[in-house]
C-alpha cells in the first residue's frame, strides 16, 4: 500500500550529510526510504497540527556533531518527535537527530528494529559516542521517563537530570546545544497514571489525559534553541564537578523555558481546541 511521502522531508533526506551507500543505508543501518516513511506523517503534524515554530535554529550546528539536551514533557514523546522533525525540516542545512531510546522499546516487537532503520538507538553510552564520533547530532533528554511522567501540576518544572550526558559531552569534547520545548504540558496534560497496567504492556507508565486517548491536543507548540555551551575536562571529573555543569545547562533550559513562556502569545496557546488548563505561567522553581 502505498504512502503519502512528503516532498520536503524526500529533498531533505537526500541532502543529509551522511554516507548513504547505493542502496540508502548508512553505517548505522539507518534507511533513507524509512527516514521518508517516518517523517512524512511527523511533517503534517508538525506544520497542521501542532503547527510548530522554531527559534533559534541558526545556534545548531550546520555540519560536525552536537549533543541537544532539552525538557521532556507532555506524555506521549511528542516534544522528542517534534524537535527531531524541526532538524530534518530545516530548509538551510537539514540534520538528523540521533534519539537515544528508553530500554523499554527493546521489549516490543519489532519496535527496536524500526527505530533502528531510522537512527534512535537504544540508550547506551557507546551508541552516543559512536555517533558523535562520526560527527552526528544527538538528542537526550536527561530527565527519561521522569520527564514525560510529570502530571500537569507540575508543568514545566524541571525534575533531576541525568549526569550521563555531560561526562559524555566531556569525553567526546562536543558542544552541549540547549532547548526548551513549550506546549507538550497542554497538547497532553497528564492528570494521573494507570498503576499496574505499565507493567502488563512493558511501559514505564501509562499517562490519562482529558482526551482519553494517547494523542495530543491540537495545542501549537515552540522549540527554542539555546547557544551552544561547552566545559573543561574529559570526563573523569569528580561528582562534584558534573553536578555543577549539569545545573549549568538545567539553567540554560529554564531560561530558554521562561522566555518561551513569557514570548508565547494567547494565540499559541491553542490551534482548534483550548485547553480547559489555566496557561498562567507555572512556577518554574
Amino acid at each position: 500500500m502505498a504512502f503519502l511521502r512528503d516532498e520536503q522531508i524526500e529533498q531533505n533526506v537526500n541532502r543529509l550529510p551522511i554516507p548513504f551507500d547505493a542502496h540508502g543505508v548508512d553505517p548505522f543501518g539507518v534507511q533513507k526510504d524509512w527516514l521518508v516513511r517516518a517523517y512524512s506523517p511527523f511533517a503534517h503534524l508538525y506544520r497542521s497540527y501542532l503547527n510548530v515554530t522554531t527559534f533559534g535554529m541558526e545556534n545548531l550546528p550546520k555540519s560536525g556533531r552536537g549533543l541537544l539536551i532539552g525538557n521532556h514533557s507532555g506524555g506521549i514523546g511528542a516534544d522528542a518527535a517534534m524537535t527531531m522533525s524541526s532538524l530534518l525540516l530545516n530548509t538551510d542545512s537539514p540534520r538528523l537527530a540521533h534519539g537515544m531510546a528508553e530500554y523499554f522499546f527493546n521489549t516490543w516487537p519489532f519496535a527496536s528494529q524500526l527505530m533502528n532503520r531510522v537512527g534512535h538507538l537504544t540508550g547506551l553510552p557507546e551508541h552516543a559516542e559512536m555517533l558523535l564520533q562520526a560527527g552526528r547530532i544527538v538528542v537526550a533528554f536527561p530527565e527519561g521517563a521522569r520527564g514525560t511522567a510529570k502530571l500537569y501540576r507540575d508543568r514545566y518544572k524541571l525534575v533531576r537530570f541525568g549526569t550521563g550526558f555531560m561526562r559524555l559531552a566531556l569525553k567526546m569534547q562536543t558542544p552541549v546545544y540547549p532547548f526548551a520545548f513549550i506546549g507538550g504540558e497542554e497538547a497532553f496534560p497528564t492528570l494521573f497514571h494507570i498503576k499496574g497496567l505499565n507493567k502488563l504492556i512493558g511501559a514505564p507508565y501509562v499517562p490519562v489525559a482529558p482526551q482519553l486517548v494517547i494523542w495530543p491536543l491540537p495545542v501549537s507548540c515552540q522549540i527554542h534553541f539555546g547557544k551552544p555551551l561547552e566545559f573543561d575536562g574529559d570526563g573523569t571529573e569528580t561528582d562534584e564537578v558534573i553536578h555543577g555543569y549539569v545545573e549549568e545547562v538545567k539553567d540554560a533550559i529554564r531560561g530558554l523555558i521562561r522566555t518561551g513562556l513569557e514570548a508565547r502569545p494567547s494565540a499559541f496557546t491553542t490551534k482548534t481546541v483550548r485547553s480547559p488548563y489555566d496557561p498562567t505561567r507555572p512556577d518554574l522553581s
